[in-house]
């Protein structure tokens, strides 16, 4: 006579008992988990973004006619973070950019944009001379010290901006500027260290104003 199934090493279910945990192949689990890394990269992205620029302040900006010309003028300032001026001393360059925008607002349409301009500055340092090298294109300068450099750096000195005969007396114009360090042409591991901290990043906030010729 055939003997019935040993329930021996089992356990009986109970009313009330827990069901086993479910299965990673569960769609519920699959969307929680995806739900936690989400929460999670919302998280890093927050953290990146209170690690944004340290902000570089501006001292004045306006714009005045020249011979026939717009020009602009305006002085930041520069200070570099303790991380970029060991960087530099050690031998990374540094680009800071200056950008400019000169618009007509519309009310019927957006702002007109009458001029862009913008310049980039390579800042390097050499060991052997302790001088530090700022160059623009082909064009460089020599200085003797960091403090020098971040004050050429950080001015525009009647830069002509847009032909005088293009602009109409009377009306208001908006103009905007702002100074960065441009993090894109650091080299790839210091691009990873910008991502997180502050020391890193150096900016100015756009600075706008409305004027009339």
């Amino acid at each position: 006579m055939a003997r019935p199934p040993s329930s021996r090493g089992r356990r009986p279910l109970v009313a009330g008992m827990p069901t086993p945990p479910r299965l990673a192949s569960d769609p519920s689990v699959r969307l929680r988990r995806l739900a936690v890394k989400a929460i999670a990269a919302t998280m890093l992205l927050a953290a990146v973004g209170f690690a944004r620029a340290d902000v570089v302040p501006i001292k004045s900006a306006e714009l005045k006619l020249g011979e026939g010309e717009l020009e602009l003028s305006a002085e930041f300032d520069l200070t570099l973070t303790p991380a970029l001026e060991e960087a530099l001393e050690k031998g990374v360059p540094l680009y800071f950019t200056i950008e400019f925008e000169l618009s007509r607002p519309r009310w019927y349409w957006t702002d007109e944009k009458l001029a862009q301009w913008s310049i980039t500055y390579r800042v390097s340092y050499n060991a052997l001379t302790r001088q530090y090298r700022v160059g623009s294109g082909p064009l460089g300068q020599q200085f003797e010290s960091l403090e020098e450099v971040q004050r050429f750096v950080g001015r525009v000195s009647s830069r002509p901006i847009v032909r005088a005969e293009t602009l109409t007396r009377g009306v208001k114009y908006d103009g905007a500027i702002r100074l960065k360090l441009d993090v894109n042409q650091l080299p790839k591991p210091f691009q990873i260290n910008a991502l997180a901290s502050r020391d890193w990043q150096l900016a100015s906030d756009w600075h706008r104003w409305t004027f009339v010729l």
